[in-house]
């Protein structure tokens, strides 16, 4: 099998314009995917994102919810240290000890009313969190739907474009084999530059096919012989004649 060495001029230069129009055809694939493969990947994120909110929301919820229990047995306790501090009251000796006894049903009563307090806020900081998990869920179903009605369009187009675009792709592979890394990269950057993704155009009416800054007849001479490979002096795209560049099929 020849190296890249191995290849001519004219055959880099064929194996340029046969990139080039392979790559062209496969941005008109990428052109009618859109910006769906983008959008569904957004989505994706997006909706990964409200789930974990939501996650979140559902354990702060739990963690209240712990939060009332405990109090709650906090006033299981005071209310029957309350009924043992009243048995007891029934057996007092003396003043001192009725009012240690009442002090301590103080703190005690003092102790249900906190805590019933603590359980009515604990309650609506619980209501509230239930209304932005239900905006939540309420998002998470609509994102879900969008998407799949995206990822349904997608993979319609890919269906419908997948065995084109692995053809094209196979293509595009054997093109740059019998092209050096330098001249790739040149051709890599120069596509790069410019929205329609043109690196390699004609001579076209005297003119380059890309800008359509004229080109002297000298300069097309040097062009069409195929000994080394010449750019636009304006635009920086790669020049070939218009002949070869017609006789580069890629089926």
């Amino acid at each position: 099998m020849a190296t890249v060495k191995d290849f001519s001029v004219e055959e880099k230069l064929s194996s340029l314009v046969k990139l080039q129009k392979v790559d062209s055809k496969l941005d008109e694939i990428g052109i009618l995917k859109g910006e769906l493969p983008m959008e569904v990947s957004d989505l994706e994120d997006e909706i990964q994102g409200l789930h974990a909110r939501q996650t979140r929301i559902e354990e702060e919820i739990n963690g209240i919810s712990d939060f009332i229990e405990k109090k709650k047995e906090v006033i299981k306790e005071a209310e029957a240290l309350i009924k043992k501090y009243e048995k007891q009251s029934e057996n007092v000796k003396n003043n001192r000890e009725f009012e240690a006894i009442n002090k301590e049903m103080e703190m005690q009563h003092l102790e249900v009313k906190l805590a019933e307090k603590h359980i009515k806020d604990a309650n609506e900081e619980i209501a509230d969190k239930i209304k932005v998990l239900d905006i939540a869920k309420k998002q998470i179903a609509s994102k879900d739907s969008v998407l799949n009605n995206k990822k349904g369009e997608l993979q319609k187009i890919i269906g419908d474009t997948e065995i084109e675009e692995n053809h094209y792709k196979e293509l595009s592979g054997e093109a740059r084999a019998a092209l050096d890394e330098r001249l790739l990269f040149s051709y890599d950057r120069i596509r790069n530059n410019y929205r329609n993704g043109l690196a390699v155009v004609p001579v076209m009416r005297d003119s380059c096919g890309g800008c359509f800054n004229a080109i002297p007849p000298q300069k097309q001479s040097e062009i069409k012989q195929h000994k080394k490979i010449i750019v636009c002096e304006n635009c920086g795209r790669i020049l070939v004649d218009e002949e070869l560049h017609q006789n580069v099929e890629t089926k």
